[in-house]
């Protein structure tokens, strides 16, 4: 499957935010995760030990930086470290979830831009290229000097709901809110249905209001579509708005990322949403899996994208 491409052997490791994703992708290739241990000290400091060679490997280091999400950053920048001082010939930091990436410009004054501080850390420590998926907004690439190779997880999602045999005829996709119309066209395209948007308004951080409903949804199935579910406000008073106050007679959610903090899981239950669907990109904890939630794995993309870097082929194929 993978052996040896001009960058000497492919090697893959994994932090410890992701491990159940990172042996799928490792499975996919046929290849055995790197033996890696990535511990703590005593007084909390992230401890590295390779226990292999990495010397002239092209290496690939698997890590979400979900929750805890410093913790995490941490783990993967002292990895990166790790393996450029021990003389890997390319590294590419595989990010599954992107943290950080929502501060990605000043809303207000005296605002940080956390996402640019946390790709220059990433370059500083010493990764080669980028390769995530649904960064919360695309320019986020722009913030690093380095390839990145941000992955779309729509069509995975879409993929499963044609296999549930949801049709165009009483499909309609909504968007939650005005940012996300662009990915829910896009899915709209891929059933031939309509698209409706939720116009809400936010009063404060973490707080929504639904003001009301663009495009039709009377009698429909809906079908909400974000790069992410967080708290699950905006994805759970979309859908009872696009019940109550549009006449859906059923409501569906899908997200590339389930951070699903705080209240998140009692809302999704209390809700009129019959199924929530969400990519194994961030580990979903036993206690968070509740029926409601699916979980769909992106393994196969992530596998075909690091064999695609690791041969020099386009990952752009991967974008269709």
């Amino acid at each position: 499957m993978v052996g040896h491409g001009t960058h000497g052997q492919v090697k893959i490791f994994s932090g410890n935010s992701n491990k159940s994703l990172a042996k799928k992708i490792a499975d996919k290739l046929g290849l055995p995760l790197g033996n890696m241990e990535v511990g703590r000290f005593s007084d909390g400091e992230v401890s590295i030990n390779i226990q292999e060679t990495v010397r002239g490997c092209d290496v690939f280091l698997i890590q979400s930086t979900s929750t805890p999400v410093n913790e995490n950053l941490m783990e993967l920048l002292v990895m990166i470290d790790a393996v450029r001082r021990a003389s890997a010939s390319r590294i590419t930091a595989v990010i599954p979830y992107f943290g950080y990436a929502r501060q990605d410009r000043k809303a207000r004054a005296r605002d940080p831009i956390s996402a640019k501080l946390v790709a220059n850390l990433l370059e500083k420590a010493g990764a080669d290229r980028i390769l995530t998926m649904d960064l919360h907004s695309s320019q986020v690439q722009g913030f690093f000097d380095i390839p990145v190779d941000n992955l779309y997880g729509m069509p995975v999602l879409a993929k499963y709901f044609m296999r549930q045999g949801f049709k165009n005829e009483d499909l309609v996709v909504v968007s939650p809110d005005v940012g996300s119309v662009a990915r829910s066209r896009l899915m709209a395209a891929k059933f031939n249905a309509n698209l409706a948007i939720v116009d809400k308004r936010r009063p404060r951080a973490n707080v929504m209001e639904v003001m009301n409903i663009i495009g039709d949804v009377q009698g429909k199935v809906g079908l909400m579509l974000d790069d992410m579910i967080d708290t699950a406000g905006t994805i759970t008073q979309g859908a009872s708005a696009i019940v109550e106050k549009g006449g859906a007679k059923e409501v569906y959610a899908c997200c590339s990322h389930g951070v699903l903090s705080g209240p998140a899981i009692e809302r999704i239950a209390k809700s009129p949403l019959k199924q929530v669907v969400i990519l194994d990109t961030i580990e979903i904890p036993e206690e968070k899996r509740i029926d409601k939630i699916k979980i769909v794995t992106v393994s196969d993309l992530f596998a075909e994208a690091i064999e695609r870097v690791y041969s020099d082929l386009p990952v752009s194929k991967l974008y269709d």
